[in-house]
């Protein structure tokens, strides 16, 4: 793995397809922003031979940018895939982003592949993010491998980015966090500094000198081999430590020379068990070169030591009313069940899905039955409908390339399902199923908006459905108290990108405005009013008059009417119509505009006419009668209050506590989880938190995760309504 010589590249610009699950491998990249995850994938795309020289793509004769398989800018926000042929294999490469903020990409990546390629920069090192990535590949079994980029850096080191790639990834066995291969440096230059030229195989004990832009093969010399030996022991060490054989380690230590093919066969099979982690170099090809430093071997590692989605565990099925259904894994002639693992819109084409199957094998122009369920909280309605798909295709640069079939374990771009959304299942429409949907984080940061001008109003609308369709990460919401749209998004730069597809996508210009959490209103003391409604100006009169009382009830109590009128005060055809009218003020507000809850209105009396009364006069009377009560009585202005729960490193938790007591919030309490990290719980106002998402990342370098949800309203200090009424005048 990684010491052959018999790779046989892909011819560039033709489409790759495969014909059987074992002839494709689905690889995630996996790694933070900066750390070379793209540069990665041209350097293996040159290697492979889906392009001719580095940076650009061979199209028909002509030449056009690499770097437009997508925009490098849509690409670090946005999963792509990249098909290359290797040996025989498809290996399709999903490039994920690497910002914080587009995790939900990240997690599509992960729900396609069968296998992660964890990228990781020799100058940065491992951010907290990453780590956390790791440990849900992890939690599922996802094998993985480690790439160590950037080695052409002054200060890069290949052997420390090895040791903090042990102690980052390898929790519970470091030495199933090993590399393969040990950089090859070239004459030192001026400045001290020894650029890599090449790699030393520890098993072949062979040398791959990539500086001629052409991997050659070549023997050590005797004094190079002292340098590799502790490394290849402990290599050995390690493949025998995770080897079925049990006997192969006492033959080891009884001085026994293990031949290369055994190591390499136990190697591939552990690390597709996900069991060994092995570590490689990769440099990117130099101005005129054929081949980066290290992709080969990366290749070979893909197609021989990665799982064929044969082995990979597969999603849980059901029919689409829930009843369980059993499949045969990855089988091509089975029934048809894909799953959409991103929605993007072309220019010319329209809606593209990209589509990984699970079950049997997807043609162009056949009919499918298209499920979208469990995603109503997010703005998506639950759907079952029957479509027919157009062209098949795979992604070469800008353009797609037809294949005739995409068969089970496969991933391919499909055409004009214009009622499919990521995350919704595709299956036969005589035999419809429903995939159990991927884990998807919860948008936290508000982001309320609105129409431009009157043209950008009448598209608002389908603008935001065509946004949430391609990106179930993020939430629509009319809220109907504060009357405001809102998106809900992952961070500020999800929030960016949200509003530039609007304008550049869909032709729709908005504006964000302050986002506005639902205060409330209630009575802090008892009071009394009276309405009265009486106007004669010729013609039919109004005449109301009630009585009512008002008390403030409990927290959650909502609005409660009661009728104490004796002796027929007010006739009983117009009680209702006192409460109506009260009930129509409180949802307005009596104080600050904010709807009026948990108080108890009772009505004591009142007086009626026998000709000009009515139920209009009660109604406005019923109005009148709680303004009053409201004018003499002291009300409480009442603010959201969210359970907060944050899942933080012990590294922070301090600060984390500091920050949401400032916030106004209570701590419930703490509780030590597994990995070194903390679950700090608190009841924290829904005002404090509006940025929370952004702040807390800030705070936590990125390693900390918190959920929320709403607790109940309560009063807020008078200090902060004070505050917020000044605030709320100046905007006005």
């Amino acid at each position: 793995m990684g010491d052959k010589t018999n790779a046989h590249p892909g011819a560039a610009g033709r489409a790759v397809a495969a014909d059987h699950p074992t002839s494709v491998r689905n690889v995630v990249l996996v790694g933070h922003s900066g750390a070379g995850k793209t540069t990665l994938v041209e350097a293996l795309a040159l290697t492979a031979g889906a392009v001719n020289r580095a940076g650009r793509v061979e199209d028909g004769g002509t030449v056009s940018d690499y770097d437009e398989i997508e925009h490098r800018q849509q690409r670090s926000v946005q999963l792509s895939l990249v098909p290359v042929e290797w040996n025989g294999i498809k290996v399709n490469v999903l490039d994920t982003p690497g910002y914080a903020d587009f995790v939900g990409e990240l997690r599509a990546g992960l729900r396609a592949a069968d296998a992660a390629l964890f990228v990781v920069s020799a100058s940065d090192g491992v951010d907290g993010s990453t780590r956390m990535v790791w440990e849900e590949c992890a939690a599922v079994g996802m094998p993985r491998a480690i790439v160590v980029t950037h080695l052409e850096a002054a200060r890069a080191d290949f052997e420390e980015m090895t040791r903090v790639c042990a102690e980052a990834f390898g929790a519970d066995d470091p030495d199933a966090v090993l590399p393969l291969y040990l950089p090859l440096h070239g004459p030192q230059a001026p400045d001290g500094h020894a650029p890599v030229t090449g790699l030393i195989g520890l098993l072949s004990q062979k040398l791959f000198d990539y500086s001629t832009g052409e991997r050659k093969e070549s023997e050590p010399g005797e004094d190079q081999l002292p340098l590799i030996e502790e490394a290849r022991n402990r290599l050995i060490e390690g493949i025998i430590a995770e080897s079925e054989d049990e006997t192969l380690m006492d033959r080891y230590l009884g001085g026994e020379q293990i031949d290369v093919k055994t190591l390499v066969d136990d190697l591939e099979r552990a690390v597709a068990r996900g069991t060994f982690f092995p570590v490689l170099a990769a440099a990117p090809a130099a101005d005129g070169a054929r081949q980066g430093i290290g992709t080969v071997e990366l290749l070979e590692l893909v197609t021989g030591g990665f799982p064929t989605p044969l082995e990979h565990a597969q999603p849980q099925v059901t029919t689409i009313d829930g009843r369980a259904r059993e499949l045969k894994p990855c089988d091509p002639d089975g029934p048809l069940v894909a799953e959409v693992v991103r929605t993007s819109s072309d220019p010319y084409v329209g809606r593209v899905s990209l589509v990984r199957v699970f079950s049997g094998t997807l043609r162009p122009d056949e009919t499918v039955h298209v499920s979208g369920h469990g995603l109503a909280d997010r703005g998506h309605e639950d759907h079952d409908v029957d479509e027919r798909i157009g062209a098949v295709s795979t992604p070469f640069g800008k353009q797609q390339r037809p294949v005739s079939h995409c068969v089970a374990g496969d991933l391919a771009c499909v055409a004009k399902l214009n009622r499919a959304e990521t995350g919704d299942t595709l299956s036969a429409k005589d035999d419809p199923l429903l995939m159990e949907p991927w884990d998807m984080p919860d948008p936290l940061l508000p982001l309320a908006i609105q129409a431009h001008s009157k043209p950008d109003e009448d598209k608002l609308s389908q603008g935001l459905a065509r946004l949430v369709a391609e990106d179930p990460t993020m939430r629509l919401e009319q809220n109907q108290d504060t009357h405001q749209v809102v998106l809900w998004c992952l961070g500020e730069a999800h929030a960016d990108v949200a509003l530039e597809r609007l304008r550049s996508r869909y032709g729709v210009q908005v504006d964000v405005v302050p986002h506005k959490v639902s205060l409330r209103e209630t009575f802090a003391t008892r009071a009394g009013g009276r309405g009265r409604h009486v106007k004669q100006s010729g013609g039919h009169g109004q005449y109301a008059i009630c009585e009512i009382e008002v008390e403030p009830l409990p927290g959650g109590s909502g609005i409660e009417f009661v009728d104490k009128v004796v002796g027929g005060a007010v006739p009983r055809q117009f009680i209702p119509s006192v409460e109506k009218g009260v009930r129509a003020q409180a949802a307005k507000g009596v104080a600050a505009g904010h709807a009026l809850v948990d108080v108890r209105v009772t009505l004591l009396d009142g007086k009626a006419h026998s000709v000009d009364s009515s139920d209009a006069a009660f109604q406005t009377a019923g109005a009148l009668a709680l303004r009053e009560a409201a004018a003499d009585a002291k009300i409480h202005l009442l603010e959201p209050v969210a359970e907060v729960s944050v899942l933080v490193g012990d590294d922070y938790v301090g600060a984390v506590m500091s920050d949401l007591s400032g916030r106004r919030g209570r701590v419930l309490g703490t509780e030590q989880t597994a990995g070194g990290r903390t679950l700090v719980r608190a009841e924290v106002p829904e005002i404090e938190i509006g940025r929370y998402a952004v702040d807390l990342r800030s705070l936590s370098h990125g390693t900390a995760r918190f959920n929320r949800r709403y607790a109940r309203h309560e009063p807020m200090p008078p200090q902060v309504a004070e505050r917020l009424r000044k605030q709320e005048q100046e905007a006005s």
